[in-house]
């Protein structure tokens, strides 16, 4: 199998509860996704950059993430990212017209929790650029792979839907 980066952003998919503040505080160290290869992976690329809720991501960040992409040697790419803005950034690295495989993925609730959703919606990135897909920008989440112009967030469901789903 053809080797895949992983770049961890952020976002609830990394929030941990600190006692000390009482807040969710996303995670800087990808423990969530260490715990997840742990279980399953026997050897991924992982760098974190960024580390910010997606809501505090700005365009700064998103070319941030895309020199990331530039200037690595891999030609398929999970970005872990939140929810809330990742298709401004999945626009963004699409803009950039990389001749790469780039699947962005997050989840709603915090791995550490619930770790249920968050390692769904990995595992399916990581199966999804196992198979080898053309090239382009895609978003998994709840069970889809899609395009990145096919998939958006529905905030009455909860939950990620094909455009145009009538749901």
């Amino acid at each position: 199998m053809h080797s895949i980066l992983i770049i961890d952003t952020g976002g609830t998919f990394n929030k941990q509860y600190n006692p000390l503040t009482g807040n969710l505080d996303v995670d800087g160290n990808s423990l969530a996704l260490q715990d997840i290869a742990s279980k399953w992976l026997c050897d991924i690329e992982c760098t974190s950059v960024i580390g910010k809720d997606s809501l505090e991501m700005d365009d700064g960040d998103r070319e941030h993430i895309a020199r990331e992409i530039a200037g690595c040697n891999h030609e398929h790419i999970i970005v872990i990212h939140g929810t809330d803005t990742m298709h401004l950034s999945a626009e963004h690295i699409a803009a950039q017209g990389f001749d790469k495989t780039v699947v962005f993925t997050g989840a709603m609730v915090p791995y550490s929790i619930e770790s249920t959703e968050a390692t769904a919606n990995f595992a399916m990135a990581y199966g999804f650029l196992a198979a080898s897909p053309r090239s382009g920008v895609y978003i998994s989440m709840h069970g889809l792979v899609r395009p990145h112009t096919h998939i958006a967030k529905s905030y009455t469901e909860g939950r990620f839907l094909p455009k145009g789903s009538d749901r």
